[in-house]
């Protein structure tokens, strides 16, 4: 029987981490996740009576979507506001790329998943 090892040697994913009042998607900002751990990026934005709060991390990806999935009906953009969203390419919970067309919007992860063939 052949045993396999989903991710061997995968590289760390960057990500942007913060908390703060302002965008911070600068470089003294990015950090290296750790390996076959945190394969996620997540990015919060609250909406506060102060302003706008940013919280950036690593994340797992179990963990990421169900957060995301779980504040998705508080995601208004209206004061009390909680917006969770969970992204895995290099500094995707960076600032919002210029607007281009989706060949669809339910992709959301696009990283190919390696399986196992016997």
């Amino acid at each position: 029987m052949m045993k396999c090892a989903a991710k061997i040697n995968a590289p760390a994913i960057q990500c942007y981490q913060c908390e703060m009042t302002h965008d911070c998607s600068t470089p003294e900002f990015i950090v290296n996740c750790t390996v076959n751990v945190q394969d996620m990026c997540q990015k919060e934005v609250l909406v506060k009576e102060d302003g706008v709060h940013y919280r950036k991390s690593c994340a797992s990806s179990g963990a990421c979507l169900i957060a995301s999935s779980g504040y998705q009906q508080f995601c208004t953009g209206k004061l009390n506001s909680v917006c969770i969203s969970c992204c895995n390419t290099p500094l995707c919970n960076g600032p919002r790329q210029k607007k281009r067309p989706q060949p669809s919007a339910a992709i959301t992860l696009n990283t190919p998943r390696r399986g196992c063939y016997l």
